[in-house]
């Protein structure tokens, strides 16, 4: 299919076409109205832009027009060799049709969605009453490492099936900065849900900052691999995780603020590899990224809640982390056999550096074999300050 640009109107119609490989795919129907309506001034005047109803697969560039109006209501698929241009300042609204209406950039694709402190771009429900799960979300897939499969292959998406990692770490999926993603995760399955943003496999040659993910239904950010170096993320009532790792992810994240609703799970949820498929690199590795500058707000102590659970192997340097208000600040889970998180602490690869527990009850769990304790895990205990979100997010968040 092609893409014309007719009077810098896209108007697509819909192809589908998923890659498969040992992964299940999660095969979704089409049934989005692909069609414009011109907004007009009703004295005759000029025109005002029109309204269009994006969908669909691009095998050329889609730049969208700050005269438009654009409505996502369904899967809109960047195919290699494609960019999304989205300006500074515009608003796409997705209809509220769950995991079926998402924005995907596939491997080779790039997104440029420059917005600013001002003029922030914004992803959100069309919805009269917006809810978490109204939509799917944004996801970017790259040729960066994974160790889900071997070295060089590729797996694929739990929304879309769509292909991701490889051997590039300096993959470039393009530049973010000042989005909102607002409403999304809606899920296919019990199995399978958009997040706010998916990274799967996205390389470090990708910009992404100041973003926000706000009352998302599953996890406000995920990392599946890759090597992606994120900073000034925001999540916010996001109902699972609000930051996720898995598959070997060895990117950064820099300044992070997470802030949990009334529904949640925890504020970080880190896994070595994805146990549901294994650690199959050759040879292997696992999840090693760098953190520096998060805080993870809670609800207070007394109703519960834990800020951060790392598992199946993960490694991990943790810098500068502040926890407020849950009954379980850390908790470290791993076996002796495939999932060595333990011996990560022993060895110094798992390891906080400036950490403050505010109203904590529990400031860290041991549930591994080995015998290690608090000074093992942790140098600097109560020497960590918050990010300071005052500052960076002022402006182009949505504070709630």
């Amino acid at each position: 299919m092609k893409n014309n640009l007719i009077l810098g109107v896209a108007i697509v119609s819909m192809l589908f076409s998923c890659t498969t490989d040992d992964t299940a795919d999660i095969i979704i129907n089409d049934n989005s109205d692909n069609s414009v309506t011109n907004n007009v001034n009703p004295g005759g005047g000029t025109p005002t832009g029109q309204t269009i109803y994006l969908a669909g697969s691009y095998d050329s560039d889609l730049t969208l027009d700050p005269i438009n109006t654009y409505i996502l209501n369904g899967s809109l698929i960047m195919l290699d060799g494609t960019t999304l241009t989205i300006p500074a300042g515009m608003t796409i609204k997705a209809s509220a049709s769950g995991a079926s209406v998402y924005i995907a950039i596939s491997q080779g694709a790039k997104i440029i969605a420059n917005g600013t402190p001002n003029e922030p771009i914004v992803l959100t429900s069309n919805a009269t009453n917006p809810a978490a799960g109204d939509w799917g979300g944004l996801i970017l897939l790259g040729k960066a490492p994974i160790n889900s499969v071997v070295a060089g292959a590729t797996s694929t998406s739990e929304i879309a099936s769509l292909p991701y990692g490889g051997t590039n770490p300096a993959d470039n999926s393009g530049t973010i900065q000042y989005l909102r993603v607002e409403y999304s995760g809606g899920a296919a399955d019990g199995q399978s849900e958009n997040n706010g943003l998916s990274f799967y496999g996205v390389g470090n040659g990708t910009t992404v900052q100041y973003v926000e993910s706000f009352e998302g239904k599953d996890d406000g950010f995920e990392f599946f691999g890759g090597t992606v170096e994120v900073s000034f993320l925001y999540s916010v009532n996001n109902q699972d995780d609000s930051i996720d790792w898995t598959e070997g992810f060895s990117g950064k994240i820099t300044n992070a603020y997470v802030k949990h609703g009334a529904d949640h799970d925890k504020g970080i949820e880190a896994d070595g590899y994805n146990s549901d498929y294994g650690n199959n690199a050759s040879p292997k590795f696992w999840a090693n990224p760098t953190l520096t500058n998060i805080t993870i707000i809670g609800n207070g102590s007394t109703t519960g809640g834990e800020a951060i659970r790392l598992r199946v192997g993960t490694k991990a340097s943790l810098n500068n982390i502040y926890i407020q208000g849950f009954a379980k600040g850390t908790e470290v889970s791993g076996d002796a056999g495939d999932n060595p998180t333990g011996a990560w602490v022993l060895d110094g690869s798992l390891h906080y550096t400036n950490v403050t527990f505010d109203d904590v009850i529990t400031k860290v769990q041991n549930a591994t074999p080995e015998t290690w304790g608090e000074a093992e895990l942790i140098t600097g205990d109560g020497n960590a300050t918050m990010t300071d979100f005052a500052t960076w997010g002022a402006g182009w968040s949505r504070v709630e």
